[in-house]
């Protein structure tokens, strides 16, 4: 099992990344903050809001499928009940990273969702924040990844 630096490294190195549950409404969104960095560090992000047609000015897809060209990973950012569809849909698709978002909350970690995409391949993070690595970091969420790492929030291997 990789460590969960390796695990960040190696997501983050994905180029197209979809991002679920962005919201119209961004304010106490974590999945729009995600959204927001990612796109500001240069990456090509999509977000996934199947209520939605736009959302932080840019077009919203309703699902993963709709996404031209594909995507490299996803961050799950919505609800845990939801991220097991999610997770199928990104086996089906041939998706091979995905993050299932979370902060200080329960955020959007589902262990069965986590334990189908490994029987199928998909390379979990189960916990976390992709801000908290890499290029995408900034001092807060370093903090946060520090505090719970030491709590549990943050998974140590994937």
């Amino acid at each position: 099992m990789p460590t969960l630096k390796a695990a960040a490294t190696q997501f983050l190195a994905s180029r197209r990344i979809a991002v679920t549950g962005v919201s119209r409404t961004p304010q106490g969104h974590g999945s729009n903050v995600v959204y927001q960095r990612l796109r500001q560090r240069g990456y090509e992000v999509f977000a996934v809001n199947p209520n939605a047609g736009q959302v932080e000015g840019d077009r919203s897809y309703h699902d993963l499928a709709a996404i031209p060209g594909g995507v490299d990973a996803v961050v799950i950012g919505t609800r845990p009940e939801t991220a097991e569809a999610t997770m199928r849909e990104c086996a089906e698709l041939g998706i091979t990273h995905v993050w299932m978002h979370r902060g200080l909350g329960p955020g959007s970690v589902s262990e069965a969702a986590a334990e189908y995409g490994r029987r199928h391949g998909i390379h979990v993070i189960a916990g976390g924040c992709p801000l908290m690595f890499g290029p995408t970091a900034d001092f807060g969420h370093r903090a946060m990844c520090f505090i719970l790492s030491r709590t549990g929030g943050v998974p140590r291997q994937t």
